[in-house]
């Protein structure tokens, strides 16, 4: 495997990088060592990086969309080959397992091949209209996109935020996070290598709130699209609202799982434990809030006990390790201020709620069952490898539950009665629900939330009509 690799802005197919330039120092979360020193763009930078983004939206836009949907898949063919490299180093910089970072590389790669495939789907349709007459509607790029990306997931969270408006004809600015720069370094590689041109699709690094303002701001921009907490994604659309732009948000959840005593138990035991801890928790749909029919809930509460106290935790890049650190040294100590809040409000706690270690950012597996509804934890999004399990009488209970908090990106249902499949699917406020299944993502279907977990979606057909404007033509 390769050393983790040196760090860069990406601008207008630039390696941008010294020149006095303000650093950040990027961990290593299994150690809290230092990998590398990641410079910020500066201002100048940002201006050349816009001024690019508006040639290359002129050019990109006016390529035929069987050239832009061959090089999309040129760029994932790299992907594939270059996983091994990419997947290290994205252990490596964001902590997960070697074998989930591999998996978010090969769907990222499946992902753009879907993209590429929609280049060419792109249909606008004609209008009845007497004899004489015509009216169309077309379907045409947005223009440049500014995209933020979080560091749970540092290729596929950027992926998102490019592949669709390129697909569309649109140019990308993406700023990911500074904590996992490699991996998004290599993702933009890919499509520079593929043929992408340099002005089309650009990465830049800084202060966060520097740059958004200063894209947000520029009249270049025409779409904003957000991945992150959603007081930052208010604060964003706030910014956007201010010129008109359209915005894509794809904000914080708090999934609520409803388990029935009809369903299958051990079925949804080992489901729904190998999904509440897959990178730690550190999902926006990850499992959180288990609600259990009461007659079933001391089965349900001790198998997953069971099955978090056997999680092997430890460096991504060691063999048999199924859990590895929190992302940044930040999120053990908040995460575990969460945990015993709500044990002092009344919560018990079985297993975990205490780092592991003192080296690195590790936080061992935990379940909490009898959590008061007035703990923290019941109505923050913890975002950590905890479970939050209590006993309720019935359906109509545990919807009101599921639907009681602000969110609703996820929620998962586990019941074998049809008719009540039907209404949990009527009846659950949420933008994605898994019944009796953890898979919510795909590449053609749409990902996104309502309520305070954003709006707009990403993959699928719409993530790329998200990146569209409409225009109606008539003609007498």
């Amino acid at each position: 495997m390769t050393d983790y690799p040196a760090l860069h802005n990406l601008i207008a197919g630039e390696q941008v990088t010294g020149g006095g330039r303000e650093t950040f120092d990027v961990l290593d979360p299994a150690t809290g060592a230092s990998l590398g020193h990641l410079p910020k763009a500066t201002a100048d930078d940002l201006d050349r990086a816009l001024q690019a983004a508006d040639e290359g939206f002129k050019t990109w836009r006016a390529t035929p969309a069987a050239k832009r949907a061959g090089i999309i898949m040129k760029a994932a063919a790299l992907l594939k080959e270059r996983a091994a490299d990419i997947a290290h180093s994205l252990t490596r910089e964001q902590g997960k397992p070697l074998a989930e970072a591999k998996g978010e590389v090969m769907y990222t790669a499946m992902l753009l091949e879907f993209y590429a495939g929609e280049c060419q789907r792109l249909y606008g349709r004609l209008l009845v209209r007497p004899e004489g007459a015509r009216a169309e509607v077309r379907y045409e790029p947005v223009g440049p996109i500014a995209g933020f990306a979080p560091w749970n997931f540092p290729i596929i969270n950027v992926v998102r935020k490019i592949g669709g408006g390129i697909a569309a004809g649109c140019s990308v600015i993406v700023k990911p996070s500074e904590e996992t720069p490699a991996s998004a370094l290599a993702l933009v590689q890919a499509f520079l290598d593929a043929g992408v041109p340099g002005n089309v699709v650009q990465c830049v690094f800084g202060d966060p709130d520097m740059v958004s303002r200063h894209l947000i701001d520029s009249p270049v921009i025409r779409k904003i699209t957000f991945t992150g907490s959603t007081p930052v994604g208010k604060h964003l659309a706030k910014l956007a609202a201010e010129d008109m732009k359209r915005v894509t948000m794809e904000l914080g959840g708090h999934a609520p799982v409803l388990v029935f005593a009809e369903a299958d138990i051990d079925k949804a035991l080992d489901t729904m434990a190998a999904t509440k801890f897959r990178n730690a928790g550190q999902v926006c749909i990850s499992p959180t809030r288990f609600l259990v029919e009461d007659s079933v809930f001391e089965e349900f509460r001790d198998g997953f006990v069971e099955r978090a106290k056997a999680i092997k935790v430890g460096n991504g890049l060691e063999d048999g390790t199924q859990m590895g650190p929190m992302a940044n040294p930040r999120r053990p100590d908040q995460i575990g201020g969460m945990v015993s809040d709500a044990a002092d409000k009344g919560a018990t706690l079985h297993t975990g709620g205490e780092r592991i270690g003192n080296q690195g950012f590790f936080f061992a597996p935990t379940v909490l069952s009898d959590v008061p509804l007035e703990a923290d934890i019941m109505n923050e999004e913890p975002f950590g490898p905890i479970a939050l399990i209590n006993r309720y009488a019935g359906e109509d209970e545990m919807i009101a539950e599921a639907n009681r908090l602000p969110y609703g990106l996820a929620a998962y249902a586990w019941s074998n009665d049809v008719a009540r499949r039907r209404r949990l699917a009527d009846r659950i406020e949420t933008g994605m629900l898994g019944i009796n299944s953890a898979g919510l993502s795909a590449v053609d279907a749409p990902f996104g939330g309502v309520k305070w977990s954003g709006y707009g979606s990403e993959d699928g057909p719409e993530g790329v009509m998200a990146c569209m404007v409409t225009k109606t033509v008539h003609e007498g």
